[in-house]
């Protein structure tokens, strides 16, 4: 299963930032051990249902720590059967495009 999720504060620092808070989510998802991709907007992370949501819970707990109010928007494919999707998806794109 691969689940993309954006997870922050609802206010950020004096400029709007939210960047620290963000930082210590994916902190958590980079010591996971799993296949993962940060982009501007979301995280995507692969793997079996109970530890990629085991992650994104422990990815919104570090952000509740530092922060008030948090939002967390979550986004699943689930395809049993198939791994190795975090980038495959992408390559058989690609390949039509060539």
């Amino acid at each position: 299963m691969l689940v993309a999720f954006s997870v922050a504060p609802t206010t950020g620092d004096e400029t709007g930032g939210v960047a620290e808070a963000v930082a210590a989510a994916v902190k958590v998802v980079r010591a996971s051990g799993l296949p993962h991709e940060t982009t501007s907007m979301f995280t995507t992370i692969e793997g079996e249902w109970d530890e990629v949501f085991d992650v994104v819970k422990r990815a919104t707990d570090a952000v509740v720590a530092v922060a008030p109010r948090v939002s967390l928007v979550l986004k699943a494919d689930i395809r049993p059967g198939f791994t190795g999707q975090l980038r495959e998806k992408v390559e058989r794109v690609d390949r039509l495009l060539d």
